[in-house]
Formats: C-alpha cells, structure tokens, sequence
C-alpha cells in the first residue's frame, strides 16, 4: 500500500507534543500580557458625556440612558450600514451573527450590550429580521452620535483624506465589493466605521470608559477568525467574507 504524501511536515507523535508543549508556552506568554493589558485598561480613566444622545428603536425612540436598560454597564458595537445603504456590511454582519448567545452572559454581570447603526430605523429592523436577530439594533439616524464618536464622516471629512490613499482602496477588490455588497460606492462605504464603544452610569451620569476602533481595535470580535486560526490552514484572507446567508 502506497504511503500518502501530506504537504506539511510530519513528525513522531511524541515530536508533535514537544513542539505543541513549545507552542503553549508562547501561548501562556501571550495570555499574561494580555491580562497585564487588561489590569491596564481598567485603570485607563473615563470621560463624562456632557451631551443627551437619542436613538430610534423598534420599541421607539430611547436615551442613551434608556440603552442601559437599568445596568451599570454598557457596550455599543457599531455596525457600518450607511443612510443610503441598501444592507448592512458583510464584515460587521459577522461580527454581530454570535452576539445573541453572549447577552445572558454580559446581562449576568451588569452589561448591556446593543448594537447601533447610522441608517434608519425602519432599514434596520428589516436587516435584523433577515439575519435571525433578536438582540437591540438601534438607529443614530437623527442623532450626532456616530459623529461624536467618530464611525461615521462627513463629506467634508472624507474630501481631507489624501488623494493617494483614496486610489489605494479604489484599487482595493475586496474593498470594492464589500462597498458593492452594501449598495454604495467606495466613498459611501468608507463614510462609515466599525468599532466598539464602552459606557459606565454611576450616580445618573454617563462616562466612555474605552473605544475600539479598526484597524484593529474590535479585531477581537471575529471570533470566527479566531477559529480558523486554530486549524492546519489557518484564515484565508483571499476567501471573500460574505453575510451567513449568502454562502
């Protein structure tokens, strides 16, 4: 019987648990800086809003107060679905698909999570309803909220950027057909930015307590990214990121 011939390397099974035993290693290095990290971000100091943002909702329209739904905390994925958009980015749709299951988990330890967008109300329950959602999906449409904090821009803002780096993403196929997918063009896609915002309430004020933004603030997100990081091929980021309905 003819041996199989595997593209990778091939060891011992006691090789292969030397080299795993070396790789944990790294991985526990890894994991203490990324503790040390966190023990850092917690000390990180936080801001007080000293403005009153509303939101449209599928229950109507809410404060951002509203949004903690009687929790201390608060987190807010923002989600790039444009005014004019047709749909929802694919990227961040795949963001989003897991987050129904970790809200008992961020409630149980005084967290509300919701995920907001710049469209309209009505373009975002219709998105919700064909994704599967069930979560919050609130709206900033007339609110400065995406503004403020900086995941959306204004024509103003985007005609600054530097006219080699607009023709860079307009050579950029990926980047062309994510603006596709949404229903824009590269200029309307790149008017909007993911991220993801956290907010504490003490004593009725609101504070930011940090934000994440790309390029890879949030990247810790994907989790299915982290996934495909763990097999034999790793994550192929020539395979086009569609929405899970489209596969």
């Amino acid at each position: 019987m003819k041996r199989p011939q595997p593209s990778h390397r091939v060891a011992t099974r006691m090789e292969w648990q030397e080299a795993q035993a070396r790789l944990l290693e790294r991985e526990y290095e890894i994991r203490r800086m990324s503790e040390e990290l966190g023990r850092e971000r917690r000390n990180q100091p936080w801001v007080l809003l000293d403005k009153e943002y509303t939101f449209d909702t599928e229950a109507g329209e809410k404060t951002l107060a509203d949004l903690f739904e009687g929790r201390l905390q608060l987190l807010v994925y923002h989600m790039m679905f444009g005014p004019e958009w047709t749909a929802g980015c694919p990227a961040c749709s795949s963001v989003v698909d897991p987050l129904d299951g970790a809200m008992p988990h961020l409630n149980e330890h005084d967290v509300t999570m919701v995920v907001c967008s710049h469209a309209p109300i009505e373009k975002l329950t219709a998105y919700k309803k064909r994704m599967g959602w069930k979560l919050n999906y609130v709206s900033s449409f007339r609110s400065t909220f995406n503004y403020d904090f900086d995941v959306s821009y204004t024509k103003g803002q985007q005609n600054d950027l530097d006219a080699d780096l607009i023709e860079q993403l307009k050579a950029d196929k990926a980047m062309a057909e994510m603006a596709h997918a949404c229903g824009t063009d590269l200029l309307g896609y790149i008017s909007e930015a993911p991220g993801l915002s956290a907010f504490v309430m003490e004593d009725g004020a609101i504070y930011q307590s940090a934000a994440y933004r790309e390029p890879y603030g949030a990247r810790f997100m994907l989790t299915y990214q982290e996934l495909l990081e763990r097999t034999a091929k790793g994550y192929d980021e020539s395979v086009m990121l569609r929405r899970h309905d489209e596969y």
